[in-house]
Formats: structure tokens, sequence, C-alpha cells
């Protein structure tokens, strides 16, 4: 059995997969800032903890559980995500800002402080966007959004390469449209042909063995436009 960290599991994807990776009896560390909804499920496999992954002191509680409870750490899925949809002349410095730190910052940081509890076989995934590849289609209202999603993908790449020899994998994974609130937010009124549920199956399966297949790499995950 794994112990795994999941970030942004108080709705959608990671809430689904909080759940999945208990049930199947994997130890899961549940970090969000909102924990009432995977703490009700009273899942004795789920130790949840509010988190702020912009905050590095809200980080320390997490090194602390984990320095306190855990050998190691097996899976870090940074999941959690900041969406803001808005004209590009309307977003401020300061909105790129709030977007970065939950998507790019919090992940370098959390990642950097988890690293030196991974060993062989340890798998980091990190959940992109469609609209941070390279020559994809792009939408407006996403700049900071997008350029976030892009800026992590190149992050992944490099640390895949930096951890090689230690056998520490790192992947994207490059979501498209998921029926979650974050659509909602992204594209108002847009019905996904995949649920939460759905890619938090394929997303389960990917964490636990993909690292045997991949490692830098950017997959996408998507059959749809957006």
């Amino acid at each position: 059995m794994k112990n795994i960290v999941i970030t942004g599991t108080s709705r959608g994807i990671g809430f689904e997969l909080a759940q999945q990776y208990a049930n199947n009896g994997h130890q899961v560390l549940a970090l969000s800032r909102n924990t009432k909804p995977i703490a009700n499920i009273n899942n004795k496999n789920i130790t949840t903890i509010s988190v702020d992954i912009s905050n590095n002191s809200d980080l320390k509680k997490v090194t602390d559980y984990i320095n306190k409870n855990w050998k190691q750490v097996d899976i870090l899925i940074n999941n959690a995500g900041k969406l803001i949809n808005k004209p590009f002349t309307e977003l401020t410095s300061n909105d790129f800002l709030e977007v970065y730190k939950v998507n790019v910052f919090g992940v370098a940081e959390l990642t950097k402080l988890l690293i030196t509890k991974m060993n062989k076989g340890a798998h980091v995934v990190t959940i992109s966007s469609m609209g941070g590849i390279q020559g994809s289609m792009k939408f407006p209202g996403l700049a900071a959004y997008s350029s976030a999603k892009g800026a992590v993908i190149t992050l992944s790449e490099l640390l895949a390469e930096e951890y090689k020899e230690q056998q520490i994998a790192f992947n994207v994974l490059a979501l498209g449209a998921v029926q979650t609130e974050m659509l909602e937010e992204a594209f108002p009124g847009y019905k996904a042909p995949i649920s939460g549920g759905e890619m938090a199956n394929y997303i389960y399966d990917f964490a636990l063995t993909g690292n045997k297949f991949f490692n830098g790499k950017v997959l996408q995950v998507s059959s749809t436009t957006p």
C-alpha cells in the first residue's frame, strides 16, 4: 500500500481521487483549504489538513505530519488549481500572481519539501491543462491560467531530469474538458463528455503505474476541444 499526498481535495477530481485510493487501502493525506467535504466521508485511510498551498507556513503542517507519521511519500498528485477568467486588459499583476502562486509556486514548494521523503520508485504527477500545451487551441480570458499551466509543464520536465538518478519520476497530465466546478468557471454552460469521477479513474491508475513507462512526459488526456 502507498502513502499518497493529494492537493485540491475539497471538490472535483481531487475529491474523487482521495476516496478511490483510500477505499483500496492506500494511506491518503488530503490537502485543501476547505477540509469539510472530504472529512465528512470519515474514511480511516484519509487524513485531512487545511492547507493553502500558496502559503509556505501552511505547508509546514504537511511536513510536520509526514515526519511524525510516515516514513516516506510514494506518490504526490499536484491537483490543486486556481483559475481567473478575465479579458487580458482587465487582468492585474496581482491576478497573475494569485494564479501562479497556486498553479506554479505552490507546486514547486510542496514538491521541494516532499522530495526528501521520496525514494526510488516514487511518482510525482502534476495535473495541467490542454491550455498549457504549446500549439493547442487557446481561449480568451484564460491568459493567467493557461500560461501558468504551461509553466508547470516545463518545471516537471526539468525535475524529471534533475532526479532521474534517484529514479523519482515526474509526469504531467494535461487534461481537456472535465465536468467540474473549475470547468464551469472557464466555460460557463459547457457540458464536458467526461465526469470528475471518470477522470479520477484514469489518474488513479496512472499515478500508481505510469512511472514504469513514463518520466518527464506530458500526456494529453483530452477527447474534445475545449
